[in-house]
């Protein structure tokens, strides 16, 4: 299983030659990296040689962090000996959590006795202090992306696929991780805005929400089953409270709110990844910051240039759009940041 075996609304996997030759064209050596809004954590996956900050609001991604860039020791032969016993469970015949509010929706009754099965017995050894701290963290990503590739919908979970076929089964991987990671990363799970207070580094690498549709949205069931707090849910898509992980780079108060951060970072340099998203028929795709609030923001920190590519992003809606482009505000910070 490799960090890039899921699928994630505005993954940045196949923009990681182009993010990488820019910034190391224009910025040289990068000591520590800063991936602020990291999602799933492509393109840390491409700056492994720097010390790597790297955060997410939502816990899921945090996990697949830890997974994939944490210091902290695992066990190999745990991590495979758990994965193996998973995939060798054919039939769960107890009713679970999961069974009781997501059967016969995103996936199967079987399918979700399965995952809720499975989720209550990593949490289980981990409290016993048979997994460690990262072991936990590979096996739950391991239960994600291996759901995730199985689930009745288009590639979010703000709906799913009423009538269509439900797979049989799901298959776990176990996480590749044949580099070495480096002893002063660390995993942060945390509002961006505050974190940025509190991190210096060589560049803050921004690629925050686009749009109104909200991740906790789009992610909610992976989120709960990462959280396993098995709260009670609501509507058709059977969506958990999701309050606190609402982003106000989504809202009408994306550029305060991007205001606010560049104020506050401090690096040398600023790399913005944002997408015109170009003209889309649904409102709800079209882009909160505007591209002279961009260039006035980052303007304030330093020079800055843009650098543009084509490119194709994935997308789970039926928006058409037109002109679309990736592009690269690159910032050299010439200004300190507001303490």
């Amino acid at each position: 299983m490799k960090i890039n075996n899921r699928r994630y609304l505005g993954n940045k996997y196949k923009l990681l030659p182009f993010i990488r030759e820019t910034v190391r064209r224009e910025c040289g050596e990068i000591g520590t990296f800063f991936d602020v809004f990291a999602g799933t954590g492509a393109v840390s996956s491409a700056f492994l040689e720097s010390t790597l900050f790297v955060n997410d609001l939502l816990y899921s991604n945090h996990l697949a962090h830890e997974t994939w860039f944490s210091p902290r020791p695992f066990r190999q032969a745990i991590v495979q000996e758990r994965v193996a016993t998973y995939n060798a469970l054919k039939e769960v015949p107890e009713a679970n959590y999961m069974s009781e509010t997501f059967g016969d929706t995103y996936f199967s009754v079987a399918v979700c006795r399965k995952i809720g099965a499975i989720r209550e017995d990593i949490e289980a050894r981990s409290r016993a202090g048979e997994l460690w701290e990262r072991e936990r963290a590979m096996l739950v990503t391991s239960l994600l992306y291996a759901i995730d590739k199985v689930a009745s919908t288009c590639g979010h979970y703000d709906a799913y696929r009423k009538g269509a076929a439900y797979a049989e089964d799901f298959v776990m991987g176990v996480p590749e991780i044949d580099y070495a990671v480096r002893p002063g990363n660390r995993c942060f799970n945390q509002d961006a805005n505050a974190l940025a207070r509190e991190v210096r580094c060589d560049l803050a690498y921004l690629d925050p929400p686009y749009n109104s549709r909200q991740y906790c949205d789009a992610y909610h069931l992976l989120e709960n089953v990462a959280r396993w707090e098995k709260p009670a849910v609501r509507g058709v898509a059977r969506k958990m409270e999701r309050r606190g992980l609402k982003s106000e780079y989504c809202t009408s108060h994306a550029e305060a709110a991007f205001a606010d951060l560049v104020a506050h970072l401090d690096c040398r340099f600023i790399v913005l990844s944002y997408n015109n998203t170009g003209l889309r028929a649904n409102d709800r795709s079209n882009a909160k910051l505007s591209d002279e609030a961009i260039w006035e923001i980052l303007g304030r920190r330093g020079k800055v240039r843009v650098f543009t590519t084509d490119y194709r992003a994935f997308s789970a809606g039926k928006s058409e759009n037109h002109g679309n482009a990736e592009r690269l505000f690159l910032c050299s910070v010439e200004e300190g940041p507001c303490r």
